[in-house]
């Protein structure tokens, strides 16, 4: 009895080390392939949003803990920077932001998305780059329609309304999806408040 139950032991240790090592080298063979497929999304979401710049610099590539308190301060706790890069010209001179935004408020879980802001504070536009919204309702913040709205906007912040938009800082509401449209207008005006910080705001 001991026999057996020592044999189905050492058997159970042997499988799960050799799981263990066939999980850890599929991990190395597809962790480089993966990040790079990333980060080219990354870099045609910032080209998408920054049509005018040649290259991009990158300022911060992971969360910044001085940024972070300066969103938390303003009223963004549950939005992260990801990334911040300078926008330049031909020339190497600077044409603005391009930022990495995560948004922990959407219905179906975090959206990213990316936005370019120039050195006069107008918005680009948005490019998403993740979400999980709900098909037909949520899933909409990914259409051209609605994140044309932020597009060529220069203003401090933004703010949705359900009774048609009238002003510049205006979004109109996604039908059926309000959540949705809250987290990305939060997430963009953390974007737009992370540019104050990086332009002396802090």
């Amino acid at each position: 009895m001991k026999n057996t139950i020592l044999k189905d032991t050492l058997a159970l240790v042997l499988i799960t080390l050799v799981a263990g090592a066939a999980l850890g080298g599929v991990y190395t063979i597809t962790a480089d392939p993966i990040a790079h497929q990333n980060q080219l999304a990354k870099d045609e979401a910032y080209k998408a949003v920054f049509a005018d710049a040649d290259t991009f610099e990158v300022i911060i590539d992971q969360e910044d803990a001085q940024l972070e308190a300066y969103l938390d301060e303003n009223g963004y706790p549950a939005q992260t920077i990801n990334e911040v890069v300078q926008a330049m010209d031909s020339s190497g001179s600077p044409l603005g932001y391009a930022f990495t935004v995560t948004t922990s408020e959407g219905y179906g879980g975090d959206i990213q998305f990316a936005m370019g802001v120039k050195d006069d504070q107008t918005l680009n536009g948005i490019s998403i780059l993740s979400i999980s919204e709900t098909a037909g309702l949520g899933m909409k913040a990914d259409t051209d329609e609605f994140k044309g709205q932020f597009a060529d906007k220069n203003v401090e912040a933004f703010q949705y309304t359900k009774n048609g938009a009238s002003a510049d800082n205006e979004i109109d509401a996604l039908s059926g999806a309000t959540i949705t449209t809250n987290a990305v207008v939060n997430g963009v005006n953390a974007g737009l408040c992370a540019f104050a910080y990086q332009k002396g705001g802090n």
